[in-house]
């Protein structure tokens, strides 16, 4: 597999708090929702590298108790973005749900 965030997947990510992982995925959705007007391929590609970074915070041992939580973020994120949005997401919903994580990533600095 080909990593967009190569750095991170080859072991930086675990090394980062959850806090921060769920503030630098944040960014990778807030930047897909920008593009989707502008740029659809811009867009998916930001949305590809938040899927990546998900399935790393998924894969990182220390989420074993917000596994749910996590699997079921990207369950309606894909679907928000490539499905029929059947959980009625929207980019201001998104925006509040990872908005606290950047706050809680940069008081912990």
């Amino acid at each position: 597999m080909i990593f967009q965030h190569s750095k991170l997947a080859s072991g930086k990510w675990f090394e980062l708090p959850f806090f921060e992982q769920m503030a630098n995925l944040g960014s990778e959705v807030e930047r897909a929702i920008l593009w989707r007007t502008k740029n659809a391929d811009y867009s998916s590609r930001a949305f590809e590298r938040a899927l990546e970074l998900l399935d790393l915070t998924i894969a990182d041992e220390k989420n074993r108790g917000r596994l749910r939580e996590i699997v079921r973020l990207r369950e309606i994120l894909v679907d928000f973005f490539y499905g029929n949005n059947q959980f009625s997401s929207s980019d201001k919903l998104w925006r509040s749900y990872f908005y606290p994580f950047n706050w809680a990533a940069r008081i912990n600095h």
